[in-house]
């Protein structure tokens, strides 16, 4: 891997589109619903346990975190979706913010993907679909992420997965299986986002 990861640090808790980083090195955004998996997820990528905080309250967190790999790379998490004890102002502000990476964004050349996490227990939710048609639109590469493998048996885990792939929206597109706990699919996942970002 031409990446060390780990010279790895938060670089900005962004709440505003005006201080996303402008260093002329590759994105790779994490999108998903709250509590989907996010922060372990990149936690797991990175060998780290606390780097990127779990939150104990799905959804309260409404900055856009670019983790800084190596001065090389920056992975940007965006702030969870589909919450159901968010006041309106609070929605208004997180749409307004994540529709400013994608749309306010002066470096929105350098997002080489976007990985679209899952979780594998419930399959595409609308919000999820919200997000995937979004993507499709503005043309954007992602591949599907889907997280919790490791809280289903054989049978589920084959089923739910063949669902996943089978999606509308998802349908031709890659699809990653990954468990947080076990680490199944880091490498794959590394793998793919080092080829999306051309290392």
């Amino acid at each position: 891997m031409a990446l060390n990861i780990q010279n790895t640090s938060l670089k900005i808790s962004a709440g505003l589109p005006k201080q996303f980083p402008s260093d002329p090195i590759p994105q790779v955004a994490f999108s998903g619903r709250s509590n989907v998996g996010k922060s372990s997820l990149i936690n797991t990528l990175l060998g780290r346990k606390s780097l990127a905080r779990v939150s104990s309250a799905p959804g309260k967190t409404i900055t856009i975190n670019f983790y800084d790999v190596d001065k090389k790379l920056y992975l940007v998490d965006l702030p969870g979706y589909g919450f159901a004890k968010r006041n309106p102002e609070d929605k208004k502000k997180w749409s307004a913010l994540t529709d400013g990476y994608f749309t306010a964004n002066k470096n929105i050349d350098r997002l080489t993907l976007v990985l679209q996490l899952i979780d594998s227990r419930v399959g595409p939710t609308k919000d999820d679909e919200m997000m995937l048609e979004f993507l499709r639109a503005a043309e954007l590469p992602f591949v599907v992420v889907a997280t919790k493998i490791d809280k289903l048996n054989a049978t589920e885990r084959k089923k739910n997965l063949e669902a996943i792939s089978s999606h509308p929206l998802i349908s031709g597109e890659k699809v990653i299986a990954f468990s947080s706990l076990k680490g199944e699919g880091k490498d794959e996942l590394w793998k793919t986002v080092l080829a999306y970002a051309k290392f």
